[in-house]
């Protein structure tokens, strides 16, 4: 038994370690690497649109009075009808739009969990020292971590759509200052992107689209007891209203 605990603490803190290590590059990701990057997760499957960057006197390239959301948002209204996977398209977007940063939509073929920073290290190291699969984690420098996963689904029947007390959507982020739940009709900032006053990668993947998506609800329980922790409540899975697949 005491070899297995020791063990197991050893692992544990060296992924307490890889966790600290995994901080944005000083550089900002060139015009070649932030193509692949976005190649990569367009080609892992998640849907794509441009959007906003910051400016030299760190405002939204939007030049929107008082913009909400500087460089966090799409450059479209169509948003969502304009995502795609398409790598031409792709191409030809991060070639004519050297600067812009570019959005991801939710729940089209992904959703994401998204959770505060703190919270979500100690989750993440808590699911891969269990060995359970976890696909794609970004980190931003607003202090958030991304957790990419399969869609709960978008069902052609609107009566069976279940709704969940975690969904965010753009507008309602603040509401959610805990666990976050982006999926239909959300979307998020996809690595590289940057921000107003930053001058590396403000948004970066921790784990890179290559790995495979996991079920939403294989880490929803982890992520929901690390945000409780954090936030120094108890957590209460009893009450809470999550989405259960039919």
């Amino acid at each position: 038994m005491s070899a297995e605990l020791g063990g197991r603490t050893g692992l544990q803190g060296k992924l307490s370690q890889w966790l600290r290590g995994r901080r944005p590059k000083e550089a900002a990701v060139g015009d070649d690497g932030r193509e692949a990057l976005l190649l990569a997760a367009a080609e892992a499957g998640l849907p794509l649109a441009p959007a906003a960057y910051p400016t030299a006197d760190y405002r939204c390239s939007c030049d929107r009075v008082g913009c909400p959301t500087p460089a966090r948002h799409p450059v479209s209204f169509a948003w969502q009808t304009q995502s795609t996977t398409d790598r031409a398209q792709v191409e030809r977007w991060a070639r004519h739009q050297p600067q812009a940063n570019f959005i991801t939509a939710t729940g089209m073929t992904h959703d994401v969990l998204d959770l505060p920073l703190e919270a979500g290290q100690e989750a993440l190291e808590r699911l891969l020292g269990a060995g359970i699969e976890v696909g794609p984690v970004a980190e931003s420098a607003d202090g958030r971590l991304l957790f990419f996963t399969l869609t709960r689904g978008t069902p052609e029947d609107e009566d069976e759509w279940w709704p969940c007390e975690l969904d965010c959507h753009p507008e309602t982020a603040d509401e959610h200052p805990g666990l976050r739940w982006h999926c239909r009709g959300s979307y998020v900032l996809v690595p590289p992107a940057r921000l107003p006053g930053d001058d590396g990668q403000a948004v970066h993947w921790v784990r890179g689209p290559e790995h495979p998506l996991p079920d939403p609800l294989s880490l929803l329980e982890t992520l929901t007891d690390a945000c409780a922790r954090h936030a120094g409540e108890e957590p209460d899975h009893a009450s809470a209203v999550w989405p259960l697949r039919r």
